[in-house]
């Protein structure tokens, strides 16, 4: 089983997609959560995601399948890819009612599109994931249900899992082998984020902070204010991690800064609040336990 899933790593690596290990007989990535890290080894300047960990490298895999015998993931956004997932339906869930293939099919009959021929994986339960190339000079984020019901993508910030794994309800085998196609232009239009106003320049910041501090308050305020879909949680982390220093050394008051980092997502918020309160608590709690104040110059 190991030799099988290293092939498919190998193989995977070699289309130039980018592979994450997942944990065995399983979809869900390997290794620790954002708030299980220990802020050590690789995340030493802040938690790796499983995207950013993903790699081509054929040592790199092949020293990491001889530990485990990993399931076989695939980072969409950096291998340049799209993937189109149709989703089947849930025992639950009343028979007739149409699945994501179906809904797909109703999808290119309206837009007057036959199904594209791409690379095509049937899941483990049956589904169906369709792999298009991403246009040039353009990040598209993961989607749930846009298209329509059983219809999710993965794109930037998403994964999928890779032909050759296998999980309880199966294997994942290819379909169709040839290489991936442009994105239909149909589809495209379809996934486009709306525009959304930049509210950078609008973010209001009172501090008694002054000089350097208030500076980088100001900064990373505007960062996340200006930050895009599927970058957003990440500035927002990165932000609160770089205050917390301040904070630390007791150049920028706690509350400030929470104030501040909250209003400047709540400007383009595509998640409750709350969402982004907890990562604004956790990434100051992160740096403030890394940076203690007895470190501070006199």
């Amino acid at each position: 089983m190991t030799n099988h899933l290293l092939s498919a790593a190998l193989n995977t690596a070699g289309r130039r997609w980018h592979v994450i290990p997942l944990r065995p007989g399983d979809k869900r990535p390997a290794g620790h959560a954002d708030k299980r890290c220990p802020g050590t080894g690789r995340c030493a300047q802040g938690h790796k995601t499983p995207e950013q960990r993903a790699t081509t490298d054929t040592d790199l895999l092949t020293a990491a399948w001889a530990q485990q015998p990993y399931n076989v993931g695939i980072a969409t956004g950096p291998s340049g890819l799209l993937v189109v997932d149709l989703d089947t339906l849930k025992p639950e869930e009343q028979k007739g009612t149409p699945d994501g293939v179906a809904n797909f099919l109703a999808l290119c009959e309206r837009a007057e599109q036959a199904v594209p021929d791409t690379y095509r994986v049937r899941t483990a339960r049956g589904g169906e994931h369709l792999y298009f190339t991403q246009p040039p000079g353009i990040r598209l984020h993961s989607t749930a249900g846009r298209l329509a019901k059983k219809i999710d993508t993965r794109g930037w910030g998403g994964y999928v899992v890779a032909a050759g794994s296998t999980t309880p309800d199966g294997t994942y085998t290819v379909l169709d082998d040839r290489d991936p196609v442009p994105l239909p232009g149909w589809l495209h239009d379809a996934l486009k984020p709306p525009q959304r106003p930049v509210h950078g320049s609008t973010v209001a910041i009172t501090t008694r902070a002054s000089g350097y501090a208030a500076a980088a308050l100001r900064g990373e305020v505007r960062n996340v204010a200006m930050a895009v879909d599927g970058t957003r949680n990440a500035t927002l982390l990165r932000a609160a991690r770089a205050l917390g220093r301040l904070v630390a050394s007791g150049d920028l008051a706690r509350p400030e800064v929470e104030e501040a980092l909250s209003r400047a997502a709540a400007g383009n918020a595509t998640q409750p609040q709350r969402y982004y309160d907890d990562v604004i608590t956790r990434g100051l709690d992160w740096s403030i336990a890394h940076n203690p104040a007895g470190g501070r110059a006199a």
